[in-house]
C-alpha cells in the first residue's frame, strides 16, 4: 500500500552500523507493519544529493532523509535547480539519527521510531522556506547552496570546520578540541551586515542566519525563528570569545535573549564582506568563506508534518 503521497524512498546515510543502524532497521520494520510500499536506498560518500534527484527522475515524490542535518542539507540540494525545486510535488520526510539532527526539533519529529512510523505514514505536509547562500568555496570560486535549518559565519562554523579535521572516533573528545582551537583562533573583524531595513556595523564573533528554531544538538538557539515567514532570524554576536562558554546553558533553553552582546533581527536577506574572511557553515556543514550572501526562498519545500 502506498501513502497518500506515493511510494516511499528512504535515503539512509550512515546508517549502516551501530545506534543508526539499529533505528533504520526499527524504522522500516514500523512503516512494513503499516503495509507502506517502501524502498531504502545507501548511497556512497557524497552520494546523497545525486540519489535524490535520481529517486525524483525516476517518478517518486515521496522521499525521506534518514541521517543528521547534513543528509537532510545534501538531499535538499538534489532535489532543487538554480534555486528552483525540479518537482515541486515532491514531499520530503525526515528520520533524525546521529549527532547534529536538529533540523527536525523544530517540527517535533525528534521522536522514537514507532511514533516517527505514525507520523511518516500519516497524510499532512507543509511548505516551508529554503535559504540559500552564495559564498567563497574552499578552492577560492564563487559558490551556492541552500539550507533549511541554520547558516552561522564565525566561530560557530569554525567550530564545525574544526570538527570535520578530527577523526570521527573521537566522539565528543573531538568536538571539545574543536571548541578550543575555534575560541582561541576566533577574531572579531568589524564587519558590516546589510539586512533588508538595516545595516549593522558591530565586531562580529559569530553571525547566525536562522529557519528553524534548534542547532549543536539541542541549543534553542532562534527560539523566534519561524520556517514558514519569509524571514531568516538573524542573529550577530558580538562580545568576546568566552561569550560563547558563558551562554551555553542560556542556548539550550532560548533564554539568551535579550542580552547587551547580542542583535538579533527578522530579515529576508544578508550580506556581508569582513575583513579577513570568515568560516561558513550550513546545517552542520563547513562549505567556505564569506562574502556570503543569504535569501530565503519563500515556503519551496513541502515537509511532511
Amino acid at each position: 500500500m502506498s501513502s497518500l503521497f506515493g511510494p516511499m524512498r528512504l535515503i539512509a546515510e550512515g546508517a549502516r552500523r551501530g545506534a543508526g543502524r539499529r533505528m533504520l532497521a526499527d524504522l522500516t520494520a514500523q512503516l512494513a507493519d503499516r503495509g507502506l510500499d517502501l524502498d531504502v536506498v545507501h548511497p556512497p560518500a557524497g552520494g546523497v544529493g545525486a540519489a535524490a534527484r535520481e529517486a525524483v527522475d525516476a517518478g517518486l515524490r515521496y522521499l525521506v532523509a534518514v541521517g543528521t542535518d547534513g543528509t537532510v542539507n545534501a538531499v535538499v540540494n538534489g532535489l532543487f535547480e538554480d534555486g528552483k525545486p525540479v518537482e515541486p510535488e515532491v514531499v520530503l520526510g525526515v528520520a533524525a539519527a546521529g549527532a547534529h539532527s536538529d533540523f527536525s526539533r523544530t517540527y517535533g519529529l525528534d521522536r522514537p521510531p514507532r511514533l516517527l512510523a505514525s507520523h511518516l505514514a500519516g497524510d499532512r505536509s507543509m511548505d516551508i522556506d529554503v535559504g540559500q547562500v552564495t559564498f567563497t568555496g574552499p578552492d577560492g570560486a564563487p559558490a551556492s547552496r541552500l539550507f533549511v535549518n541554520l547558516a552561522q559565519a564565525g566561530y560557530g562554523a569554525d567550530l564545525i570546520r574544526r570538527v570535520g579535521l578530527m577523526p570521527s572516533f573521537t566522539g565528543r573528545v573531538s568536538r571539545l578540541l574543536a571548541a578550543y582551537g575555534a575560541v582561541r583562533g576566533a577574531r572579531r573583524p568589524e564587519t558590516a551586515v546589510e539586512l533588508a531595513q538595516t545595516t549593522a556595523t558591530d565586531p562580529l564573533l559569530d553571525l547566525v542566519v536562522a529557519n528553524g528554531q534548534f542547532f549543536s544538538d539541542g541549543m534553542k538557539v532562534a527560539p523566534r525563528g519561524l520556517p514558514d515567514d519569509g524571514r531568516f532570524n538573524v542573529q550577530l554576536y558580538t562580545g568576546r570569545r568566552s561569550q560563547m562558554f558563558l551562554l551555553t546553558q542560556r542556548l539550550y533553553r532560548g533564554e539568551h535573549l535579550p542580552d547587551p552582546h547580542i542583535r538579533e533581527y527578522q530579515s529576508p536577506t544578508v550580506k556581508l564582506a569582513p575583513d579577513p574572511p570568515l568560516p561558513i557553515e550550513v546545517d552542520s556543514v563547513f562549505i567556505g568563506w564569506t562574502p556570503a550572501a543569504f535569501t530565503v526562498l519563500e515556503r519551496v519545500l513541502r515537509l511532511k508534518i
